[in-house]
């Protein structure tokens, strides 16, 4: 076992950064030296990109040059001063009380079967009252970097609506959470709702809607939040449930969408480039794969690491976990933290 060589880090950590400028205020001036497409209507200097010749573009060894390719691959946009996200506007801040978030205490068998008979009864109860409406969603991705993401609502027992969508090269959390702010903008601009479940396999994702820092899921939740402040506002009565249902708990409803996500094969018919978040994973994957070669070449053996086998003899594989310890304990599984 060992760490990742120091080179490999830092090339990590330079492309994060390189990543970051998506996210800058349009008052910044590294704007005004990136190709016009990336500057935020910021004012052209002299010697920015755009004022460059192709043949000076190819020659140029630049940091500037390196963020424009690397945001020039994203297709997100950031929203840094929209007033919704802002302290004192913020929907946790008015309307804290009238957005509930249920999910199991534990992961234990009892509690999950409690979760259950709990979603059980909110789902009968949304059914049987008029002004209610349930989404529940859920979101796939496959090998070919392919979502796709399905959303059903029901209405007095009837599923009056089946949502699907798919998109390239994003991650489960954009995945679930579009199709999560679908079903919800259907479900708040019908004037007769007065209660909206959303049931999904992942709280973490649904959360997404309430958060207010930077990041590049606001362009997603940002009209969403705005529709959500005004049907909250609308009447006190109103009222938002998240309910998380794992895949574990096999809610036969829930299996339904499960299994459509899973064994859809639309692809999309028009390009796409990568999201933040996809882009920012595909340079750690492209990384790590580096990492884990450097394991297969004899000449490194005993340098950056010690080979290990498991009980069957395999050999372990290396990996490395987002913000965990570096050297977990090893178990019989086939890989290594490191």
């Amino acid at each position: 076992m060992g760490l990742i060589p120091i080179t490999l880090h830092l090339k990590k950590l330079n492309g994060h950064h390189h990543l970051h400028y998506a996210s800058i205020p349009c008052n910044y001036a590294v704007n005004s030296l990136l190709d016009s497409q990336h500057a935020k209507n910021a004012s052209s200097h002299k010697f920015a990109l755009s004022n460059l010749t192709d043949k000076q573009k190819t020659k140029l060894k630049s940091p500037i040059s390196d963020i424009n390719n690397c945001l020039s691959e994203i297709n997100d946009s950031f929203i840094p001063f929209y007033f919704i996200f802002s302290p004192g506007l913020r929907l946790v801040d008015h309307f804290s009380k009238k957005i509930s978030f249920y999910s199991p205490l534990s992961s234990d068998d009892k509690e999950l079967y409690k979760n259950i008979n709990n979603l059980n009864v909110a789902f009968h109860q949304s059914q049987i009252h008029s002004h209610s409406t349930t989404i529940i969603a859920d979101g796939s991705i496959k090998k070919s970097n392919t979502a796709t993401s399905v959303a059903y609502i029901w209405k007095n027992n009837c599923m009056i609506k089946q949502t699907s969508l798919q998109a390239m090269n994003v991650t489960p959390v954009e995945a679930e959470l579009m199709v999560i702010c679908i079903g919800l903008s259907f479900a708040l601009d019908s004037h007769d709702n007065h209660n909206i479940t959303v049931i999904t396999d992942s709280l973490v994702v649904a959360r997404k809607i309430m958060e207010s820092h930077v990041n590049p899921l606001q362009a997603v939740v940002a009209s969403l939040a705005l529709k959500i402040k005004t049907f909250l506002s609308k009447d006190n009565c109103n009222t938002i449930q998240f309910w998380h249902c794992p895949n574990k708990a096999k809610w036969p409803r829930h299996q339904l969408i499960d299994r459509q996500a899973k064994e859809s094969h639309n692809l999309p018919t028009f390009p796409s480039k990568n999201s933040y978040l996809f882009s920012r994973k595909k340079k750690c994957d492209d990384i790590l794969c580096k990492w884990q070669t450097s394991f297969l070449t004899n000449l490194n053996k005993g340098q950056l690491f010690m080979e290990l086998e498991d009980t069957k003899l395999k050999t372990i594989k290396s990996t490395y976990t987002k913000r965990g310890s570096w050297l977990p304990s090893i178990s019989f599984y086939n890989s290594l933290c490191a």
